[in-house]
C-alpha cells in the first residue's frame, strides 16, 4: 500500500469555507457518510456518496491531496476486491465492498485535511473526554502523517542505495523491509522520548482544571449544515428501512480457486 494515503490525513491550513467551518458539523458530515456507507449495500448509492464529496474537496482546495489519498488506498481496495473474488462473492458485491472502503477513506481524509488537531482536541474536551485521552488522540493524528512521510524518505534513501523492494518472492520482499523498519522504529522511539521529556518539563497533568485559550463557537451556517447532515442521515435510514432499492447484483457468482 502506498504511503500517499496518509497525505490525505495531514492538516494544512487554507482560507476556505470548509477550513473555517466548526469541526463539529464537519465530523457530523463524516459520520453521516460513514453510517450511510455501512447501512447501504447498493453500489449506486455508494458511488453517489463518493461523488457527493467532490464539491467539498474542490471548495477546500485539496483536490491533489485527496486524489493522493484515494490512490494510496487503491492497493488495499484491490486487496479487498480480490479477497471477495476468491471467496466466491458476486462481481457487484466485490465492487461494492471495494467502493465502500474508498468512500470511508475519502470521508475521513476530507475531515482530517480540513480540521486542525487543536480544534479536534477542543471538540473532544467539550465531549467531556479526559484531557489526557484527547491529547493522546490528537498527538497520534499529528504523528501518523509525519511518520509516514519519514518512512517514505527512508524508502527513497534505501532505494537510492540499490535496495529493490519489488523483486523476489513474498519472504524475500519482507526481509528487504528490515532496513526500513529498523531506522523507522529508532526514529519513533527517539521522537517519543523527546515528546515525553517536553511534556514532563511543562508539568503535563499537574493541573486537573484547564481553561482553553480558544473557545469554539458555532455560526448559523454551522448549525444549518449540521441540520442538513442529520436530515440526510434520517432520510437515508428511512429509505433503507422502507423503500426497496433496485440492485445491480444479478446473482452471478465469480469463480473461485476451489471451483476451477
Amino acid at each position: 500500500m502506498s504511503l500517499r494515503i496518509f497525505e490525505g490525513f495531514r492538516f494544512t491550513y487554507r482560507t476556505t469555507p470548509i477550513h473555517r467551518m466548526d469541526p463539529r458539523p464537519k465530523f457530523l458530515i463524516a459520520l453521516t457518510i460513514f453510517t450511510l456507507s455501512l447501512i447501504f449495500m447498493n453500489i449506486m448509492i455508494l458511488l453517489l456518496l463518493l461523488i457527493g464529496q467532490l464539491p467539498l474537496v474542490y471548495i477546500s482546495k485539496s483536490v491533489r491531496r485527496w486524489l493522493n489519498s484515494v490512490k494510496g488506498g487503491a492497493a488495499l481496495a484491490a486487496l479487498i476486491f480480490i479477497m471477495n473474488f476468491l471467496t466466491g462473492s458476486t462481481l457487484v458485491f466485490s465492487l461494492t465492498m471495494t467502493l465502500r472502503f474508498l468512500v470511508l477513506v475519502s470521508a475521513f481524509s476530507l475531515f482530517f485535511m480540513t480540521t486542525s488537531p487543536d480544534d479536534l482536541g477542543l471538540v473532544l474536551e467539550k465531549a467531556k473526554l479526559p484531557y489526557e485521552l484527547s491529547f493522546t488522540f490528537t498527538t497520534a493524528v499529528r504523528l501518523v502523517p509525519t511518520m509516514a512521510l519519514e518512512a517514505q524518505t527512508i524508502i527513497d534513501a534505501q532505494r537510492s542505495r540499490g535496495l529493490e523492494l519489488d523483486r523476489g518472492n513474498l519472504l524475500v520482499r519482507v526481509k528487504k523491509y528490515i532496513p526500513i523498519l529498523i531506522p523507522l522504529i529508532v526514529s519513533a522511539i527517539r521522537r517519543s522520548m523527546e515528546l515525553a521529556e517536553a511534556l514532563e518539563s511543562r508539568a503535563f497533568g499537574a493541573v486537573k482544571s484547564r481553561e482553553s485559550l480558544v473557545i469554539l463557537k458555532m455560526k448559523p451556517s454551522d448549525y444549518a449544515i449540521s441540520l442538513i447532515a442529520v436530515a440526510i442521515l434520517i432520510a437515508g435510514v428511512y429509505v433503507q428501512l422502507s423503500i426497496p432499492i433496485p440492485s445491480l447484483d444479478t446473482g452471478i457468482r465469480m469463480p473461485t480457486l476451489w471451483s476451477l
